[in-house]
């Protein structure tokens, strides 16, 4: 009884890698080796990058719309007919602003995760399922070891960040100091131009640190996919059929087979019998076949339903025990007669001509 657990406990062990329809599924449900970190680490290298160099055409159309609304829009009377307009008009001149840098950002997030996971639709992902909302698996999931792995791995960057961040401070403190000093336009530049630097530094030191976090997802996910020796089996079950209904789909096919071939006796030449073991059936057509084909064999019951057949549809039947054994073991149905059977098969068609000629 305790060998009998043993082995049942192994059985259910998952040490099996997956197998590609359990990936193929897993897939469907959403469930693929992904990490955050590099869509985050790309996306601020990107956004970043992007500022950097198209910055300047950005402050110059923000500081011409501030013109405008401080030279301009400060005469208007506020009422109920200007202030749509100068809405409209604010919101047309911010968008311009916004929306290269979130087209920006929707490519280069988008790309990321394709980059990762390829292209991926799973509704079945986002359908409401009630475990999502348990607490029980919550609090689970809050204190497992996956939680723990996530919460060193963001105390990490935070830290790595942090260090980061004071250091393009530090050494660049002197121009910082005298920022007072300087005109707004050369104040905000030396702003932006900070903030860039730092942005695409971060940007490049969480780059580098996403890849161990993909390594780590990706063998995660493995461990996570890992079927059980009994999960591998009843999967091959499920993909091959259940034997019975195998067996049962198998004789409804020998069935189907053993008709069709019942239906060729009656068209038959000729049917030579061992005489209660053997019968097959043989076909002739001059114009037609290079020589006489087997199209119908049988032996014990089959062999019977065969003569059976030929008597009612007046087919001729000749006993030849030595060709029909050898006709039987050397043909399968549709073949044509081997060579060195010729002369004998030649002898028995030439004797049912023979009777057939004397019927007539």
């Amino acid at each position: 009884m305790k060998v009998r657990l043993d082995l049942q406990f192994f059985s259910q062990e998952k040490t099996e890698k997956a197998t590609p329809k359990k990936r193929q599924d897993t897939r469907k449900k959403g469930q693929v080796p992904k990490s955050n970190d590099v869509n985050t680490a790309l996306l601020l290298l990107a956004v970043f990058l992007f500022l950097f160099f198209y910055g300047g055409t950005f402050f110059h159309f923000i500081i011409g719309m501030m013109r405008q609304v401080f030279t301009e829009y400060v005469q208007w009377d506020i009422n109920e007919e200007t202030i749509p307009v100068i809405f409209n008009e604010l919101t047309a001149e911010t968008a311009f602003v916004v929306i290269p840098v979130m087209l920006v950002a929707l490519i280069v997030g988008a790309g990321a995760s394709m980059l990762q996971v390829g292209f991926m639709f799973t509704p079945e992902a986002i359908n409401f399922k009630l475990e999502k909302i348990n607490p029980l698996s919550g609090v689970k999931r809050i204190f497992s070891i996956r939680a723990l792995v996530e919460l060193l791995k963001s105390l990490l960057k935070i830290t790595l960040v942090g260090v980061l961040v004071f250091s393009i401070i530090w050494f660049s403190l002197d121009s910082l100091v005298f920022l007072s000093q300087r005109p707004v336009a050369d104040g905000f530049s030396e702003i932006a131009r900070l903030t860039g630097i730092i942005g695409v530094s971060v940007a490049i030191l969480l780059l580098l640190l996403s890849v161990p976090d993909y390594i780590y997802q990706k063998y995660d996910h493995e461990k996570q996919i890992r079927m059980s020796k009994q999960d591998v089996k009843d999967e091959h079950k499920k993909m091959e059929g259940d034997p019975l209904i195998k067996s049962k789909r198998r004789k409804k096919q020998m069935d189907m087979a053993m008709q069709r071939m019942m239906q060729e006796v009656p068209e038959a030449d000729v049917v030579i019998t061992n005489p209660t073991h053997f019968a097959i059936a043989l076909s002739y057509k001059e114009e037609q076949m290079a020589a006489p084909k087997v199209t119908a064999k049988g032996a014990d019951y089959v062999a019977m339903r065969m003569k059976s057949l030929a008597k009612k549809h007046d087919v001729v039947m000749v006993e030849n025990k030595l060709l029909a054994r050898a006709l039987y073991s050397q043909t399968e149905i549709g073949d044509e007669v081997p060579e060195e059977l010729f002369k004998a098969v030649a002898e028995v068609l030439a004797y049912v001509y023979r009777l057939k000629n004397e019927y007539i």
